[in-house]
This record gives C-alpha cells, sequence and structure tokens, in this order.
C-alpha cells in the first residue's frame, strides 16, 4: 500500500471534538486485525475514520494548519509501520493518540522548542496560588460553554500551557504522564495546568478577537 498516496483532507474548521471520547466504531476491530495482515483497504478504513480527530489533535498541540496536517500525515505513516504492536490493551483511539502525541512532542523538541515554562512552579505568586488540588478536574470548565469559543480560547492559550491543557483536559492523561512525556516535574506539570485554566477562564470572560490558527486561511465552499 502506497500509504504516501494518502492524502490529508481537513475542514476550513476542525470540527470541536471538545472534551469527550468517542465510543467504540462498527467494523474498527474488524479492520484493525485486517490492516495487520497488511490489508491496505482496511488501513485506509481507519485513516477514514480517524483522520479527523488525529488532525485536531495536531493542530491543538502545535497552532498551526500547516505543521498540523504533515504530522497527521506521519502520524499514519508510523501507525502503518507500528500497527502489528498494537494488543488491544486499551481503546485503538487512545493508543493512536499516545502515539501522535509522543510524535508531536518529538518534534517539537527536533525544533529545539521549551516544552513547559519554568517559571513560579516551586513557590507560585499569591495570585496564581491553587486554593484547590489544582491537579484535579476543574469544574468551571466542564459545564455548558459554547464550543467554537472553548477552541478558540484553547488555540489563544500560550504553548506551554496550552500543550498541558489539551494532554490533561482534553486528551485524558494524568500528570504524573504528562511530566514524563514532557520532561518535567509532576508539580510542574500541575503548576502549569492550573495556569492554563485561569487564562482560559480569562479569555472565555474576556475572548480575544477570533482568529485563524497559525497558517489558516478562509475557504469559499
Amino acid at each position: 500500500m502506497d500509504v504516501q498516496g494518502l492524502q490529508m483532507t481537513q475542514p476550513a474548521h476542525p470540527t470541536p471534538g471538545v472534551f469527550k471520547r468517542n465510543p467504540p466504531i462498527a467494523g474498527e476491530a474488524e479492520a484493525i486485525e485486517a490492516a495487520k495482515n497488511g490489508d491496505a483497504e482496511a488501513f485506509s478504513k481507519l485513516y477514514a475514520l480517524h483522520k479527523r480527530r488525529v488532525y485536531t489533535l495536531c493542530l491543538r498541540m502545535l497552532g498551526n494548519v500547516s505543521e498540523a496536517e504533515d504530522m497527521t500525515q506521519e502520524a499514519f505513516l508510523h501507525l502503518f509501520r507500528k500497527i502489528g504492536s498494537f494488543r488491544g490493551e486499551s481503546a485503538f483511539s487512545t493508543w493512536l493518540h499516545r502515539l501522535t502525541v509522543n510524535l508531536v512532542l518529538m518534534h517539537l523538541r527536533k525544533k529545539g522548542l521549551n516544552l513547559v515554562s519554568l517559571e513560579e512552579t516551586i513557590n507560585p505568586s499569591e495570585e496564581d496560588a491553587p486554593k484547590r488540588d489544582f491537579g484535579s478536574r476543574d469544574l468551571a470548565l466542564t459545564g455548558s460553554v459554547d464550543r467554537v469559543a472553548l477552541e478558540r480560547a484553547v488555540a489563544s492559550l500560550p504553548p506551554g500551557y496550552r500543550m498541558v491543557f489539551v494532554l490533561h483536559d482534553v486528551e485524558g492523561f494524568e500528570n504524573n504522564e504528562i511530566a514524563t512525556m514532557l520532561e518535567c516535574s509532576t508539580g510542574n506539570s500541575k503548576s502549569q495546568l492550573h495556569k492554563a485554566r485561569l487564562k482560559l477562564r480569562e479569555l472565555l470572560r474576556h475572548p480575544e478577537p477570533a482568529a485563524q490558527p497559525n497558517g489558516l486561511k478562509e475557504v469559499t465552499v
């Protein structure tokens, strides 16, 4: 199968899949087993089933359409090579998203970017100091919030804050897992998450003018 022939097609505005997992997909298990045996049609089916969410994850982490498209392609090329190692110990989408997250983090490290800010992780200021366990779920952000506004606010977060917020509150990784991924302390991960939530609430209360993610152009349909 010529995987490089797969064309990345994404909507001008990614469908917000904010903060909920997809249910099991009919026919997915059969397609996975067939793809493991080299069935090109089965792999194409997996690509069609998961490309939108993988692209959205890449865009949320990177904030750049061109890079998100490239990393989506890279994720499925990697999946084509590694699908035989999937053992079904977690949902396929969870496994694929972890694979994608690791590829995006490797990409950012190769660019020499700091994945988290090291400021105020030991002694946060009184203003930033959490009033509760700030590694737990933030109920203020899980109510009824307009999804488009929420996506815009997440995209507006500083890169380090956005990374931790997406990994924890969107993808469901624990703080210790995020700390391992980002090569920082668990305390740093929790601090970044707390600050990201504070910033996100501020952005939702006082939204900035709508802006396209980097590289996104208006598309006429």
